[in-house]
């Protein structure tokens, strides 16, 4: 296979990125409208204040990050030990299964608050095992010269439905509040069949290992490889501190009062500046000064958040929303080439893993963190202060783990020195 072949010539890429594209929108247009209507039902049947209301998106985050937590070692070995395909299947049924309860729930009056934390829980469980099966595979159909651009395009997969499925479901719940997850079901029918049409992946041998000792291997190649663990914990903190995400309803019907329709664009805001830099990326990827462009990334996404907390313009907190996404790409897209690049196959599912944990901590922990702010502070200065500290970090990692701004290229930053079992 040639190495300068375009990663969507590749039948099986092209399956995995239609695949990330359907189950992305469908589960973003889930999570989004489950927060609004936690945050409308509280404040309509339970009659809460907008803080207290906003606590509870805080807390609608924290339901999601438990079993993520939890299952994430499980994860990641299965993504190893077993069909990629079938791990990705049965990962993405479960969000099936749950976007059409919350349908009927919806159609036939059951809604509650308990059901639908259960739901964000389930959700959050399923969700551990799709990321590290799915990116797992792309280094094993696409060749290692054309992966910086796979990623890339796999980054328009999932920022483009980033935007199309919050914009679509903010509109079809102000239509009707069951609709947003019939679509969703029907687009997560749809990616079940497109990840089990791809062809099947050779599993690597088993290991003699204990499994619980293959879990913590892992996490032990990522601890003693200061590069790796600056990657991933990079993202965990600056955007723990981020969270406007979760505030996001909390915004559109108190702060701007912009409603149903207004709150599906916000959420696609963020998605539309990410896919707008993930489609120059993939056209003209970075190659020079990758790890100080990560650093600028993640600072221009505090500078973002630290605005749109702020602003009580519309436009102007669209705009930041954009501008926080792009500045989050160019960083998601320069830790995720160096994680996978520099990432053994045979590890790669348990690794791939331990960067999804560090994503969802940073985001399910990063809402808890800015629910539990805005019942201080309120949503405004919960997100604002929240971008001043991710800039903070920053910061202190650029200081703490120089191996980071002295990258230069995607290639290997060091040499994997294996331990014996």
């Amino acid at each position: 296979m040639s190495e300068t072949i375009h990663p969507l010539r590749i039948r099986d890429y092209r399956l995995i990125w239609l695949t990330r594209f359907l189950s992305v929108n469908a589960t973003i247009a889930v999570v989004v409208i489950i927060g609004a209507q936690v945050y409308q039902y509280a404040r309509t049947v339970e009659g809460m204040a907008p803080k207290e209301a906003a606590f509870l998106l805080g807390l609608l985050g924290l339901a999601q990050f438990i079993p993520f937590l939890l299952l994430t070692p499980v994860a990641g070995l299965l993504a190893d030990r077993m069909d990629r395909r079938f791990v990705a299947a049965a990962s993405t049924a479960i969000d099936l299964s749950i976007a059409l309860t919350l349908a009927l729930a919806n159609t036939y009056g059951f809604l509650s608050l308990p059901l639908m934390f259960a739901l964000a829980a389930a959700h959050g469980g399923a969700r551990v095992f799709i990321g590290p099966s799915v990116s797992a595979i792309v280094p094993n159909v696409v060749p290692a010269a054309a992966l910086p651009r796979a990623i890339a395009f796999s980054s328009i997969a999932w920022q483009s439905a980033a935007v199309i499925g919050p914009a679509t479901a903010g509109f079809l719940l102000a239509s009707d509040p069951a609709l947003p997850y019939w679509y969703a079901s029907v687009l997560l029918v749809i990616a079940i069949g497109t990840v089990l049409a791809i062809r099947p992946i050779a599993i690597p041998p088993k290991s003699d290992q204990h499994p619980i000792r293959q879990m913590a291997e892992g996490a032990q190649f990522v601890w003693r490889e200061r590069f790796l663990l600056g990657c991933v914990t990079l993202d965990l903190f600056a955007v723990l501190l981020g969270g406007a995400t979760a505030m996001l309803p909390a915004f559109a019907y108190d702060v701007l009062h912009v409603g149903d329709e207004g709150l599906g664009l916000l959420r696609g805001a963020s998605g539309l500046g990410a896919a707008l830099v993930a489609l120059w990326l993939s056209f003209a990827p970075l190659r020079r000064n990758v790890g100080a462009k990560m650093l600028w990334g993640v600072a221009v996404y505090g500078f973002g958040t630290l605005v749109f907390g702020l602003s009580t313009s519309f436009p102007l907190s669209l705009a930041m929303l954009a501008l926080l996404g792009a500045a989050d790409q160019v960083s998601v897209f320069i830790r995720s080439t160096l994680v996978q690049l520099n990432t053994p196959d045979d590890k790669r599912g348990r690794v791939s893993s331990i960067s999804g944990l560090a994503i969802s901590a940073s985001n399910e922990l990063g809402e808890m963190r800015a629910g539990m702010a805005a019942a201080l502070l309120g949503p405004i200065w919960a997100v604002a202060l929240g971008g001043a500290g991710a800039i903070v970090v920053t910061a202190i990692w650029t200081v703490v783990f120089p191996e980071l701004r002295r990258a230069k290229t995607f290639a290997p930053q060091y040499r994997h020195k294996e331990q014996d079992p």
